[in-house]
C-alpha cells in the first residue's frame, strides 16, 4: 500500500519549502513520488524540486482541485501505472480546495493501492490578521480539512500574530495537533500519523479558470523559441509567468531586484545566471533566494497578484535583463 499525505496551505505559507525539508529526510530505500499542482500555467514547483530525488509529476493550472477532478485522476493513475511507491506527497495548488482531493483520494477504487495518512495544512499566522485572506473560502477550507496544522515562518512572527494564532486555536483547532516551526522543518513523523478529522467539509463553489489543450504538463517553449508567457486566473487572483529556454541567462543583480520591487504580492522563479542558478521565492515583503547547486534546464519565473498589474510592462523590465541580445 502507498502511505499518502495531502499538503496543503494558502499562497506563501511555505508548501514547497517544507516538501524539500520532508524529501531530504526520506528513508533510505523507500520510493517518494510528489504529485504537484501550480495555479499557474508555468511550472515552478517542479523545477525547484528537481533535485529531490522523488519521482514528480506537475499538474499546473490550477486544475487539480477542478469539480470534475479529471487532472487529478489522470496524473494519480500514470504515477501508480509506471512507479512503484512508498509514500506519494500531495501538494495542490494554494488556491485550490480540499474536499474533492480527500473525496476522490479515500474513493473505493483506490483503496485497495492507497492508505489516506495525516493531512497537513501550512498556515502563516500572520495571514490570519488579513481580512481579504481570512474571507477566502479556500483558506478556511484547508485549516478546516487539516489533520495537522503547520504554523510556519514562526521566526517573522509580531506578537499580534501570536495572539491571532493563539485565538484561532482556541476557537478552531479542537482536538486537530498543531506544530510551529519557521522554513518548513517539521519531524518526518507527522507523515505517520493517521488522520483524525472526521469532520464534513463544506461542497465548494465550482471555480472557474482557463484550461490549456496541453494537458498535465508544465508550459513548454515551442521548438526554436527563446521565450513564452503564459496566464492563468480564477477565484480573484491571477498569474502571469514566463519560460526562457536554456541559452537565456540574466543579470543577477537585475533579476533579483525585479523580483523584490515588482508591485504584486506574489513571485516565484528559478534563473539561470552566469554563475549558475538562483531560486527566488517573494511573499508580501518576505523575499528569499537561494544558489541552486545544478542549472535548471530553462528559466521560468511566475507571479500572482490580487488584481490585474500591468503585464507589458513587467515583461518588458524583465526581457531587459538578458545577457543575451537575441529575440
Amino acid at each position: 500500500m502507498i502511505q499518502v499525505n495531502l499538503i496543503t496551505g494558502f499562497l506563501g505559507s511555505g508548501k514547497t519549502t517544507t516538501l524539500l525539508h520532508l524529501l531530504a529526510q526520506k528513508p533510505e530505500g523507500e520510493n517518494w513520488a510528489v504529485l504537484v499542482n501550480e495555479f499557474g500555467e508555468i511550472g515552478i514547483d517542479g523545477a525547484l524540486l528537481a533535485e529531490s530525488g522523488a519521482v514528480l509529476k506537475e499538474i499546473p493550472g490550477g486544475c487539480m482541485c477542478c469539480v470534475n477532478g479529471l487532472p487529478m485522476q489522470v496524473g494519480l493513475n500514470m504515477l501508480l501505472r509506471q512507479h512503484q511507491l512508498d509514500r506519494l506527497l500531495i501538494e495542490p495548488t494554494g488556491l485550490g480546495h480540499p474536499k474533492q482531493i480527500l473525496d476522490m483520494l479515500s474513493a473505493e477504487v483506490y483503496q485497495p493501492w492507497l492508505t489516506l495518512q495525516a493531512s497537513l495544512t501550512l498556515l502563516d499566522p500572520r495571514q490570519l490578521s488579513d481580512a481579504r485572506v481570512r474571507a477566502n473560502e479556500n483558506f478556511r477550507d484547508q485549516l478546516a480539512a487539516a489533520d495537522i496544522v503547520i504554523a510556519n515562518k514562526q521566526d517573522r512572527w509580531q506578537e499580534q500574530d501570536r495572539q491571532a494564532l493563539a485565538q484561532w486555536q482556541a476557537e478552531q483547532l479542537e482536538d486537530r495537533l498543531l506544530v510551529c516551526t519557521e522554513y518548513g522543518r517539521i519531524d518526518p513523523a507527522l507523515l505517520a500519523q493517521p488522520r483524525r478529522n472526521l469532520r464534513t467539509l463544506p461542497q465548494s463553489e465550482a471555480h472557474q479558470h482557463a484550461h490549456r489543450d496541453s494537458g498535465l504538463s508544465a508550459l513548454r517553449l515551442d521548438r526554436n523559441a527563446r521565450w513564452r508567457r503564459a496566464f492563468n486566473q480564477g477565484q480573484g487572483y491571477y498569474a502571469c509567468g514566463w519560460a526562457f529556454d536554456s541559452d537565456t541567462l540574466f543579470d543577477t543583480i537585475g533579476i533579483l531586484e525585479w523580483a523584490r520591487l515588482a508591485p504584486v504580492a506574489r513571485v516565484k522563479g528559478v534563473m539561470r545566471i552566469a554563475e549558475g542558478a538562483v531560486s527566488i521565492n517573494r511573499q508580501g515583503a518576505d523575499f528569499h533566494i537561494e544558489t541552486r547547486q545544478t542549472p535548471p534546464p530553462d528559466s521560468r519565473i511566475e507571479i500572482i497578484h490580487d488584481s490585474e498589474a500591468d503585464w507589458n510592462q513587467l515583461q518588458s523590465e524583465l526581457l531587459k535583463l538578458r545577457l543575451s541580445n537575441k529575440p
